[in-house]
């Protein structure tokens, strides 16, 4: 990637030259094949397939923001139908109980026992669609599944299926009736994906398509280009991606930046520096490579740090926006010559 690769969207390379294939991971065929599959349904948001694939080649969780029906559980059942993984949804509301996600046990008059009725964490994708909408005590009930990819039910821990990914989604419009995730829980999430209206062209071709056929038509002309087993492979694959020293360091430098600098109330933690190489890593190998470049870190800053700090009240009042103040503090970090 060039230095003049935006940072406003993580960037996959589509007409790369290939090297020798023995120089090529494994996970980089793969993800392009998802990818090719995913753009015949979602169309227009290429930018945002990208950065949900690069959070599952990290192994992380998504927080989606953007307007109602833009498709994202269309993205969601889509990838699921590409490797043949399970798909889970949950629809956040007021009265929804942490054991409506997680599950309980329920006694068995017939078999005088208690039985296990598993809630529906117990997937390989799930959506929490408008998570903002529950309160504070369900939405911590994905606390323990999001980070240790386990549920505990009336202390009996249960492992989750790998791989599991949470993509959250929330209106940033409507704030009437929500709940706001606590920094806690936002720092849970490798990335914050905002997905915007696609362009006239896009959304021309989005509503003829939608029209001509039936979701469910759709989806079923989507192969499945792999199997969970090469997505697990492909996460053990990317982990293993090469990040030298000076990379380490540069991610850390930006993290720290944010700490100090005045318009931010509150910086990223060291969370946001792992997250930042990992993701690196996953953009290193779905451009072909086994080496993360400066440019890795600087494309993926936005999406995994935007949603980890604050703007001070001052700043937030001027109507600067959170993405401007990280660009000027990821520009004035010297980026290693490697």
């Amino acid at each position: 990637m060039s230095e003049e690769t935006s940072m406003e969207e993580i960037v996959i390379e589509d007409n790369y030259v290939a090297p020798p294939v023995e120089t090529v991971p494994e996970a980089s065929r793969i993800f392009h094949e998802i990818r090719t599959e995913l753009k015949k349904i979602f169309i227009g948001q290429d930018d945002v397939a990208g950065q949900v694939l690069a959070a599952l080649l990290a192994g992380g969780h998504v927080l989606l923001e953007g307007k109602p029906g833009l498709g994202k559980t269309h993205l969601v059942l889509a990838l699921a139908k590409t490797f043949g993984g399970a798909f889970g949804r949950i629809q956040f509301t007021p009265d929804l109980m942490p054991s409506d996600v997680t599950g309980f046990r329920l006694y068995d008059m017939k078999s005088q026992s208690f039985e296990l009725r598993k809630g529906p964490v117990f997937t390989n994708l799930l959506l929490a669609d408008e998570i903002n909408r529950a309160p504070a005590k369900t939405q911590a009930s994905l606390l323990e599944v999001m980070q240790e990819q386990q549920v505990t039910i009336d202390g009996e821990t249960l492992p989750l299926s790998a791989p599991f990914m949470t993509l959250a989604t929330q209106n940033p419009v409507e704030h009437e009736g929500t709940y706001p995730l606590p920094e806690a829980q936002l720092d849970r999430f490798l990335m914050k994906i905002v997905i915007d209206y696609p362009n006239h062209t896009d959304e021309a071709n989005i509503v003829a398509m939608a029209a001509a056929v039936k979701q469910s038509s759709s989806l079923a002309s989507l192969r499945v280009v792999c199997s969970i087993d090469d997505i697990i492979r492909a996460q053990e694959e990317t982990a293993q991606v090469r990040a030298v020293d000076e990379l380490v360091a540069y991610a850390v430098a930006i993290v720290r930046a944010t700490r100090e600098s005045r318009a931010i109330s509150l910086g990223a933690g060291t969370r946001g520096a792992i997250s930042l190489v990992r993701v690196g890593k996953a953009l290193a190998v779905m451009n072909g490579r086994r080496f993360v470049t400066p440019d890795d870190i600087k494309a993926v800053a936005l999406p995994v740090l935007r949603h980890r700090v604050q703007l001070t009240p001052e700043i937030a009042i001027s109507g600067q926006e959170v993405d401007d103040i990280l660009r000027g503090i990821i520009d004035s970090v010297p980026a290693p010559r490697l």
